[in-house]
């Protein structure tokens, strides 16, 4: 059992809500739902019954097609997990609720009951197919689970000292220094390669050995992929997926779509695209067509570019056509020596951590009318009433045009300039080059 953030989250809920809401926790396949929610359920009630919809009976589905006698859907349950519930001190959990959409429909009715206190959990994939036929109740609060973060990922590693000494150095604007440098940024190289999927945390720590977590993380795409056939049975959305790793590379101003799905463009689909986006396995960065502190207003749904939610799944996304042994990606990156053409790793990182501090994900490119010159800035993000710029270099190169002829054009909207690399920190002018790693901070 790993030490997820989200349990505080959890137990904010419980507090302030005292009954009167339920709440789902929804996310990606693997990234530890039903373990961190059974874990609360255990330790902050005196009893729980957990409801898996995956392996529920047919006869425990049905209890849900009439709400008129929930003493009897109550008895049942009690009989059936061998749990006696107490008033305002037991939870029910339903796991994998989309598997039974009149269990969630449900929720109206039992919150309003108020006996005891409901928790869901629900893979995005697939869960609005499974809904339009009911009523969401208003009663249901959501949060998003995402993969591992940084700081917990070294949480599992017993590691619990560098994050809160990183965001030290970041508060006070002050270099780490060469030797620190150079640990932390290995250490966060580790954390790409492996991921955050809990197996795949897990694998690491009991073998480490990169083969096997290359194994998990190879099984759990092979589940995605499972998942996206199921609701997308035309292979559009599988195809979209596999080939993230290629269009990062290509360098392109967006995910070229008809280079991967032949006489589609990206207005074709749109419907994938939410799929995709709603699943919880990858990150969309839209374009910014008038880049301000409102971007949401103005992006352009057929402009993206396609990032998998997490970086580990990434690694192994990219060479899942080779045997572990065919290629050296793990040791490259872990020793630093990453090829230039791999750089698209660090940008797929720093989309992660983006995402997971509640930033949508924006980018712009335009004309210099001046030079004649294409100019593209990875990353938009709103700070207070003004706009930040981000350009990620995956070496300790310095240069940041892009960034500047943004900031020219620009100029009333921008707070601040950052430059994510993998050298120490330091200022150019006004601009703030940080180590990636410090992501996790904006």
């Amino acid at each position: 059992m790993f030490k997820r953030k989200i349990y505080n989250q959890l137990l904010e809920w419980k507090k302030e809500s005292n009954g009167k809401t339920a709440i789902m926790v929804e996310g990606p396949r693997r990234a530890g739902k039903s373990t961190i929610v059974e874990e609360f359920a255990r330790n902050e009630y005196k009893s729980y019954i957990l409801v898996d919809f995956f392996t529920a009976s047919p006869e425990t589905k049905a209890l849900f097609d009439n709400l008129s006698d929930l003493n009897y859907i109550f008895l049942q349950l009690q009989l059936t997990y061998q749990v006696s519930l107490t008033n305002r001190e037991s939870c029910i959990v339903f796991d994998e609720v989309q598997l039974c959409p009149k269990a969630r429909q449900a929720i109206k009715a039992l919150v309003k009951d108020g006996r005891y206190d409901y928790i869901e959990t629900g893979s995005l994939i697939s869960i609005r197919k499974n809904v339009k036929d009911i009523l969401i109740p208003s009663e249901e609060e959501k949060i998003h689970m995402y993969p591992m973060d940084f700081e917990e990922f070294r949480w599992a590693l017993g590691d619990e000292v560098t994050v809160p000494m990183l965001r030290q150095f970041y508060e006070a604007k002050r270099p780490l220094g060469q030797a620190a440098l150079r640990k932390i940024m290995r250490d966060f190289r580790l954390y790409m390669l492996v991921g955050g999927m809990p197996q795949a945390v897990a694998s690491y720590i009991n073998t480490n050995d990169f083969s096997k977590v290359d194994k998990v993380k190879r099984d759990i795409l092979t589940l995605y992929e499972d998942d996206f056939r199921k609701i997308d049975p035309t292979g559009k959305i599988s195809m979209l997926f596999d080939s993230i790793p290629a269009q990062l590379t290509g360098n392109a101003s967006r995910y070229q779509v008809s280079s991967v799905l032949s006489g589609n463009r990206a207005a074709d689909i749109l419907d994938q695209i939410a799929e995709m986006n709603n699943s919880g396995t990858v990150n969309i960065a839209y374009h910014a067509n008038d880049p301000n502190t409102g971007m949401a207003q103005n992006k352009d749904l057929t402009m993206f570019k396609l990032f998998t939610a997490d970086t580990g799944l990434f690694v192994t996304l990219a060479f899942k056509d080779k045997t572990f042994t065919e290629n050296d990606i793990y040791s490259r990156v872990l020793s630093d020596k990453l090829q230039a053409n791999l750089g698209y790793l660090y940008e797929n990182v720093v989309a992660q951590m983006l995402a997971i501090n509640g930033h949508e994900l924006y980018y712009h490119t335009f004309l210099n009318p001046k030079t004649k010159h294409n100019y593209e800035v990875d990353f938009i993000i709103a700070e207070k009433n003004k706009i930040t710029p981000i350009e990620v270099k995956s070496s300790g190169y310095r240069s940041h045009s892009s960034i500047d002829a943004f900031c020219e054009k620009y100029s009333a909207r921008v707070g601040r300039k950052l430059l994510l690399y993998t050298k120490d920190f330091q200022k150019d002018g006004n601009m703030e080059l940080w180590p990636i790693v410090m992501t996790q901070f904006l």
